[in-house]
Formats: C-alpha cells, structure tokens, sequence
C-alpha cells in the first residue's frame, strides 16, 4: 500500500483527514504527512479505510467460519482470522499477563481456558473449522517408540508425542477434524533435535491425521521493520489447490524504524506514559542508565576482541532492526535507538514494540513494561498472518461449502 493507494482510498471512503483523525486518533498533522509522502501510513488506518470502502482486495467475500486459539499469546494469530470472517469459539492460553492483554483486546462470550494440557478430554473442545497454534518446540522421546518397535507393535502420535506440547494440538485435530489448521513457530523447527521434532511433527500430521501440508519460512521484514524469520504450517482436512505463489511479500527494506519510532514532534497524540507533553517526547525512563550504557559497550568491545559477534544493536530510524525478543525488557540490547553523537540511547517504548509487530495503534497494553516486552517478544508478526489467513480463505470457504453441500443432499 503505498502513500498514493493511502490517499485513494480515502477519497473513495468520502472520509476527511478530520474525520479519520476523531475517530482513530491521529493528529491530521500525522495524517497529511502521509498523504504528502512523509512515511508509510500506519496498519490501523489502512485497515478503517478498507472497511468503510468494502475493499477485498479482490478476493472472495469472506466466509464465516469458527476457529480456536491454542497458545494464543496475546492473541496475534487471531487477528488475521478475524480479518477474514473467523468468529472464535475456545482460547487457551495459561500466562495470567498475556491473558489480560488478550481480554483486553478480544471481547468474547468464553472464558480463556489456561493450561491446555489440563484438558482432560478433547472432545470438551467446541466445534470449530479451523484451528490456529503458536505451540512451544520440545524434543520427541524416542525411547517408547524404539521399544514398540522392537516388539514389532504398531504405534502413532499418542506414542510419539506424549508430553509434547504438540500432542495437545495432536490430539484436538484427532478429536474434531476441523476443515483446515494453521500451526507457527521459530524458524529452526525443522533443525530442532536434528531434525526429528519436524519429521515427527510432518508424519503426524500428514500420515496419522491425514491432513495435507504445506509449511514456509517466512520474514516478517516483508511487512514490518524486523528481521524475524518463522515457520508457518498449514493443512487442510481434504485435498485443496492451495499454494504459497498467492502469498504476496512486499519488498523487503520497504519499512524502516522510523514508520514505527514516535515522531516526538507534536504530530502524535501523547500517550502517557510512553510519550509525554504537547510534542509527545519519549519518556526518558526509556533511555539507559550511564551504567547500563558503559557496560553494553564494554561486553561488546570484549566480545569483538575475542572476534565473536555479540553486542548490541544500535540503530537509527533509516535502519531494519533485529528479532526483537522476550528478552528485550532485561537490557534492550539487541534493538537500542541512538539519539544522537554524546547522548545515551534508548530502548523501544512498549508501543514501539507493538508497532513493530504489526499491532494496530489501538491495541490495548494494559501490563508492565517488562510484561508487555515479554508478550511482544514473543508474538508473532500480525501483518505476516493476515497474508496467511488471506490466501487459506478461498479454500476454508470451499471446505464449508461442499460440507453444506454433503450434509443438504
């Protein structure tokens, strides 16, 4: 979407830069930069803009369908579901911090079911046609399945994949064969365990579910200003001519840090306490201590000396950051904003994380900031699902229709 499209489709909307400003709360000072090219106009507005106009981007209307969020987080999977018609029946998500980001984000008429390995039987789970899960990568203990094996005992994913995290997600696929799933971890999943926890995870899913498969590696630095890399599984219940070609990736470097550093200029509102006065300047808590500064600078210069890469990560808004982490509240040392030759830098604000991830500028942080460092860490990056979602929609909605199909004749 570049700055032209931006102003397009507001035309098209019959919105005034007023208008926008009162209802999403940008100032029209931040709204004509964009339209004058000053900087990528932020997610939030893009998404308002394209549901007042009834833009689909030419894709099929969307499908109502339901689907649950297993180790939801704080609910970033979900939100690219949402955008295509998803209506969600069941959460599990067992961290109480990243529960109250979740509710405060998603109003639902059920209640977050916390450790789903508490869930005695999967059937309790509701129906549903698509199931989504950030799951947790844990070895596979080999020890059983060798002794069964050895008895010339035939064994399945029960066996394999007991006390996994992955069973649980086994398991409710097992119990309800919903029409399609989405599964997300880190990149070196398929390396995890020399390679058995991916060959384990495949033959499950493939051989002993009977789902058909497709998995991606996939940088987020397409859609936000991060290098992260995941990988994205998706399977359908009946055979589907889905392909990852449909996927569109903007071109890398598109954005940079300064789309999602606060301008500190009077162009935002201020949004205490993250920024603070008329100009909305960052909160010096967020700057490092002369401490903590001398000693990043000396662990690095130690590191280098020994020729190892470790260090920090000081960046300027002209730059694309490194993974941010859940780690990040302990130092900031992997993403650090420089503020200029003789001054100490400073870590993200949590909404600077927030917008790093793709998370709209109305999502609601109600924790800590050590807290919402942690939950934004360990996201996922929102505008790599809403891609996801949007290229299984076409064949969710086919699943359904020729279930309804079956079922009427």
């Amino acid at each position: 979407m570049t700055t032209n499209e931006f102003s397009a489709l507001r035309a098209q909307a019959g919105v005034s830069i007023e208008d926008l400003s009162a209802r999403l709360g940008y100032s029209t000072r931040q709204l004509y930069r964009w339209e004058s090219g000053q900087g990528l106009p932020r997610e939030a507005a893009l998404t308002f803009l394209r549901s007042v106009v009834g833009d689909t981007s030419g894709e099929a209307a969307h499908t109502r369908f339901n689907f649950i969020d297993l180790f939801a987080g704080i609910g970033g999977l979900r939100k690219g579901f949402d955008a295509i018609g998803g209506h969600c029946v069941f959460t599990s998500e067992y961290n109480k911090f990243s529960q109250q980001t979740y509710m405060a984000n998603f109003r639902d008429n059920h209640p977050i079911f916390g450790d789903i390995t508490e869930l005695k039987d999967a059937h309790e789970v509701p129906d549903h046609d698509v199931l989504l899960a950030g799951f947790p990568c844990q070895p596979f203990s080999i020890a059983g399945v060798s002794k069964k094996n050895s008895l010339g005992r035939s064994h399945g994913f029960a066996c394999e994949a007991q006390g996994t995290l992955f069973f649980d997600v086994a398991r409710i696929l097992d119990a309800k064969r919903p029409a399609a799933f989405m599964l997300e971890n880190v990149k070196n999943l398929t390396s995890h365990d020399r390679g058995r926890t991916f060959e384990v995870i495949l033959k499950t899913l493939r051989e002993e579910l009977g789902y058909h498969v497709w998995y991606k590696v996939i940088d987020a630095g397409h859609f936000v200003p991060q290098h992260r890399e995941r990988i994205v599984i998706v399977g359908f219940r009946d055979e589907v001519p889905f392909s990852w070609d449909r996927l569109r990736l903007p071109e890398k470097g598109t954005r940079r840090l300064r789309d999602i550093l606060h301008p500190a200029d009077g162009s935002e509102i201020p949004e205490h306490p993250y920024t603070l006065g008329a100009d909305a300047i960052v909160n010096e808590k967020y700057t490092l201590t002369p401490k903590l500064w001398d000693y990043l600078q000396s662990y690095a210069a130690k590191h280098k000396a020994k020729g190892n890469g470790f260090g920090f990560g000081l960046v300027t808004p002209d730059d694309v950051a490194r993974t941010l982490s859940a780690r990040y509240y302990k130092d900031g040392s992997e993403i650090l904003v420089s503020r200029g030759k003789g001054k100490n830098p400073r870590r993200l604000t949590p909404r600077e994380c927030a917008r790093l991830m793709g998370y709209p500028d109305d999502f609601r942080i109600p924790v800590s900031d050590t807290q919402a460092y942690k939950q934004f860490g360990n996201s996922v990056a929102v505008p790599v699902f809403h891609e996801v979602a949007r290229i299984m929609q076409p064949h969710i909605q086919a699943l359904l229709e020729g279930s309804q199909r079956r079922k009427a004749a």
